[in-house]
C-alpha cells in the first residue's frame, strides 16, 4: 500500500495518465526532474505494459523512441577506441620501461619498439621470457619468477623517495641476484681505510660494498660500491672509492697514510686526475694503471646481460653437424627412487684442444657448455648451460696441456620415459670452435623383482664428503665423490699412470632381505684380469661384514696403479645374492701406462 502524497504514488500516478506511446519520454523527463527512485516491481509492471504497446506500435530497432538508447556519435567511438589503444600501450610501456629495463638488450629494445600491432607485442614478450627459461619443459619459468621476487625485494628494500628497482642498488640485485658479501655501514662514521685506499683514517657518508665471487661475462671478485653521499638514503654507484670520504675536501683531515708521514700532499688527490681520488698510499701507487679495468668493470655492470649460449641452442635445435672441436662424454645411471634415475653427465676436453689468452700474467681457457635431454618425439625434458673457465700460470701452461678439463651435470630422469636423447655442444671462446655431441640414452631397468646395479664407475677421485655437503655440489652422489674417468671416442679405455690410485663405484639394488634377521647375504667378487685374461687381483667380501646394509649397497674399493705393470686390465665385480640366487657382473676396461 502506497501513502498518499509519497514519491512513489506520485511516479505510478504520472505512468497511469501517460501514453504508452511517449513512456519513454516521460520517464526521461522524470530522470530530469531527479526523480529515479523507482521501486524494482513498479518497474517490472511498467516494462510489461510498455512492452506490449511498443510491440503493437513501434518497431524495435527505432532508436528514436528512447533518448536513452540513440546511437553513439561517431566521433565518440573513435574517442573510445582512442582511449582503449593508449591504456593498452600503457601496459606495454611499463612492462619495456618498468618490468625488463634492466634485462632487455638493446637488440631486444630495438626490436619491441618496431612492431606494429598488439599482437606481435604479445608473442614477443611471450619470447622475450622463453629465451631466459632455464626449464623450458616445464610450466614454471623460473627466470621470470625470480626476475619479479627481485623487483619486489628490490622496492621492498631498496626505496629511497623513488621505487626499489630504480635505484642503483636495486638495479644490481636484480639483474645480478643477492651478492655473496656485503659491508654495510650503514651510518658512515669513523672508518680505517684500507691499504689499497691510501690506509689511515677518516670519517665516511653511509655505504655500502657488495661482493659477488663471480659475475659470468664481468669476473671473478667483482666488488661493488654504493655511497649515500646526501645522507637521504639513496645509495648510488660509485667508481670513486673515495667518494665515501665525508672529510675529503677538509684540509687536513683524514688524512692516508703517506700524507700524516709527509710523504704525500692532500692537495695531490685533486691535482693528479684519474678516476678516483684516494691519495697516495703504500699499496696503491698503481692506482691509475688499474682505472681503466675499473671503467670496464663499471660499463659492463651497466649492460643488460646477456642470454646464456643462444647460439649453442641454435646448434642444437637446428642439429648442425659440426665436429671441430673435440671432446668425450659418459652418461652413468644411479637410482634415486622407483620412479627417478640419476644420469651424471660427465664432458671431458683436454686443455690442448682449448685455446688460451694471456691476462694479468695468468693464461686463461673458457668453454662455454649447453646440454639438452629430449623424448623421441622431441619434447624437450631437461637442458643445462655452464662455462668451465680454466686458468694457469704461464709457465706450466706446457705441462698442463697433457691434462683434461671435466665438466658434471647430474640430470634426475623419469623411469617411465626410459629412452632419452641427450644432444651436447661445446664451444671454445677464445678460438671460436665449436664441436656437438648426439646420443640416445637408455634408462637401465631398475625395477624391485630382479637384482640389479649401477653403472660400474672408473674414478681418478673417491672420497667421502661433509655431512652438509652430502647429495650437493660437483661430483657427488650420496656420499661420496666420484669424479669419473671418460673414455675418449675413439674406443680406447680410460688411462692411468702408475703414480694413481685406482677407484671402482657402484651400487646394488634389489639384494633380497631375510625376513628373520632383516639382513641380506650375498657375496662380492673382485677380479681384475690383464689383456691375456690371467687373473692379477682377486678378492671376496660379504655383506655379513659390511655392518647395518639393507636391499641396497653401495660397493668402493681402491686400487694402486703401481701394482699393475703396464697394458689393458679388465675389472669385473661379481655379485651373488644366496637368498634369491641371482647375480649381477658388471665389467669396465682401464690401461695403466
Amino acid at each position: 500500500m502506497l501513502a498518499v502524497g509519497s514519491r512513489e504514488y506520485f511516479v505510478v500516478a504520472v505512468l497511469r495518465l501517460a501514453s504508452l506511446r511517449r513512456l519513454g519520454w516521460v520517464l526521461a523527463g522524470l530522470l530530469a526532474l531527479g526523480l529515479s527512485t523507482v521501486s524494482p516491481a513498479l518497474a517490472n509492471d511498467k516494462d510489461k505494459d510498455s512492452d506490449k504497446a511498443a510491440t503493437a506500435q513501434t518497431p524495435s530497432n527505432d532508436s528514436s523512441v528512447d533518448p536513452l538508447k540513440r546511437p553513439i556519435p561517431e566521433n565518440q567511438k573513435k574517442a573510445n577506441a582512442k582511449a582503449l589503444k593508449q591504456e593498452l600501450s600503457k601496459t606495454y610501456k611499463k612492462w619495456l620501461e618498468e618490468d625488463v629495463r634492466w634485462i632487455i638488450t638493446d637488440e631486444e629494445r630495438k626490436a619491441f619498439m618496431q612492431l606494429s600491432n598488439d599482437e606481435e607485442r604479445d608473442q614477443f614478450i611471450e619470447a622475450f621470457w622463453q629465451r631466459r627459461d632455464p626449464t623450458p619443459d616445464t610450466e614454471e619459468n623460473e627466470f621470470k619468477e625470480e626476475h619479479y621476487r627481485r623487483i619486489a625485494y628490490a622496492n621492498e628494500h631498496f626505496a629511497a623517495g623513488i621505487p626499489g628497482w630504480k635505484t642503483d642498488r636495486g638495479r644490481m640485485y636484480i639483474v645480478f641476484g643477492p651478492p655473496d658479501e656485503i659491508d654495510a655501514h650503514p651510518s658512515g662514521g669513523s672508518y680505517q681505510r684500507p691499504m689499497e685506499e691510501g690506509g689511515g683514517e677518516t670519517s665516511t657518508f653511509p655505504f655500502e660494498d657488495w661482493r659477488y665471487r663471480y659475475i659470468e661475462g664481468i669476473g671473478q671478485e667483482v666488488n661493488i660500491e654504493f655511497v649515500d653521499s646526501c645522507m637521504c638514503g639513496d645509495f648510488h654507484m660509485t667508481i670513486d672509492r673515495s667518494e665515501k670520504d665525508a672529510l675529503k675536501y677538509t684540509p687536513n683531515a683524514g688524512l692516508t697514510l703517506y700524507e700524516q708521514m709527509g710523504l704525500s700532499n692532500k692537495t695531490n688527490r685533486f691535482t693528479n686526475g684519474g678516476l678516483e681520488q684516494l691519495g697516495a698510499g703504500p699499496f696503491n701507487q698503481d692506482i691509475q694503471t688499474k682505472q681503466f679495468d675499473r671503467l670496464e668493470q663499471f660499463a659492463k655492470l651497466q649492460a643488460a646481460p646477456a642470454v646464456k649460449f643462444k647460439d649453442l641452442e641454435e646448434i642444437v635445435s637446428h642439429k648442425i653437424s659440426i665436429n671441430l672441436m673435440p671432446f668425450d662424454v659418459r652418461a652413468d645411471f644411479v637410482r634415486v627412487t622407483s620412479d627417478t634415475v640419476l644420469v651424471p653427465i660427465t664432458i671431458q676436453v683436454k686443455n690442448r684442444d682449448i685455446t688460451f689468452q694471456n691476462k694479468d700474467g695468468v693464461e686463461r681457457g673458457t668453454i662455454n657448455i649447453f646440454g639438452r635431454v629430449t623424448t623421441l618425439t622431441g619434447k624437450i625434458v631437461q637442458t643445462f648451460e655452464d662455462p668451465v673457465q680454466v686458468d694457469v700460470p704461464i709457465e706450466l701452461l706446457p705441462k698442463t696441456a697433457e691434462n683434461s678439463s671435466v665438466y658434471w651435470k647430474a640430470l634426475p630422469l623419469r623411469v617411465s620415459q626410459n629412452r632419452y636423447r641427450l644432444d651436447i655442444v661445446v664451444k671454445d671462446v677464445n678460438g671460436d670452435r665449436t664441436g656437438t655431441w648426439s646420443r640416445a640414452i637408455v634408462i637401465p631397468d631398475f625395477s624391485e623383482d630382479h637384482l640389479s646395479n649401477s653403472s660400474l664407475i672408473i674414478a681418478d677421485q673417491m672420497e667421502p664428503v661433509a655431512a652438509k655437503n652430502v647429495g650437493t655440489g660437483n661430483f657427488v652422489i650420496g656420499q661420496t665423490k666420484v669424479r669419473p674417468r671418460v673414455a675418449s671416442s675413439d674406443g680406447k679405455p680410460v688411462s692411468f699412470k702408475r703414480s694413481q690410485k685406482l677407484n671402482f663405484w657402484m651400487q646394488v639394488y634389489n639384494l633380497s632381505v631375510d625376513e628373520k634377521t632383516h639382513k641380506p647375504s650375498a657375496t662380492i667378487e673382485y677380479n681384475v684380469t690383464d689383456s691375456n685374461n690371467k687373473a692379477v687381483i682377486h678378492t671376496i667380501e660379504s655383506t655379513d661384514t659390511m655392518g647395518n646394509v639393507g636391499d641396497q649397497v653401495t660397493l668402493q674399493k681402491t686400487l694402486s696403479a703401481a701394482n699393475l705393470q703396464p697394458g689393458m686390465y679388465k675389472i669385473e665385480i661379481k655379485v651373488n645374492d644366496k637368498l634369491s640366487k641371482q647375480s649381477v657382473d658388471p665389467t669396465a676396461m682401464f690401461t695403466v701406462e
